[in-house]
């Protein structure tokens, strides 16, 4: 198990966790994902949200401090420890996105893949991470991805396409969590919809 996070580029929990406590002191907006994700659910009244590649469950926790009811899954141990730590009363499941078990059912409104989570997945596995997230979208969910754009990695046209085979529709593009607009930067948050 462990696609996620390969390489020298891999945080681990105590300094992921370090980075966004010390970015909230300084007075910077550290849950951008969260605030997306909830407006782009506002109008529809869906809930249920699936932080796939959850880290420390920043996201995961955020959103359900918002009333989201989430499920967090990541194949890193050590980073899922510490969101178990932070927040027990939640769902949290050790598997690799590339071989979700069958117990991660199906029904989720929107998929969440926060924190460059398309460019850590080991190389080869992205169309079967995306084929295993767009199996448990809901007929008209979303599955919203944010990740670097960086030539060593996933590159954006070929992200675009591996949606396409997943059902997946690309319906919007940002270059940040906050919406500016996408002009090809480094950054990429897009939103596809089943």
């Amino acid at each position: 198990m462990g696609t996620r996070w390969q390489g020298a580029d891999a945080p681990r929990g105590h300094d992921y966790d370090a980075r966004w406590t010390t970015l909230a002191a300084k007075g910077h907006n550290v849950h951008g994902e969260a605030d997306l994700v909830e407006s782009l659910l506002a109008e529809s009244g869906c809930r249920r949200v699936l932080d796939a590649g959850c880290g420390t469950g920043r996201v995961a926790i955020e959103l359900s401090r918002r009333g989201f009811s989430v499920t967090g899954v990541d194949a890193d141990a050590a980073m899922l420890a510490g969101a178990r730590a932070k927040a027990p009363e939640l769902r949290w499941v050790e598997a690799d996105l590339a071989d979700l078990p069958d117990e991660l059912d199906a029904g989720f409104d929107l998929v969440v893949l926060a924190g460059n989570v398309m460019i850590f997945v080991a190389p080869g596995t992205e169309g079967r991470v995306l084929d295993n997230l767009s199996n448990r979208i809901t007929p008209g969910g979303l599955l919203v991805a944010g990740f670097q754009l960086r030539p060593d990695r996933l590159a954006l046209d070929e992200y675009d396409r591996r949606c396409i085979e997943a059902g997946l529709e690309l319906e919007q593009r940002w270059a940040t969590w906050d919406r500016e607009h996408f002009t090809g930067g480094d950054y990429a948050v897009s939103v596809h919809r089943r």
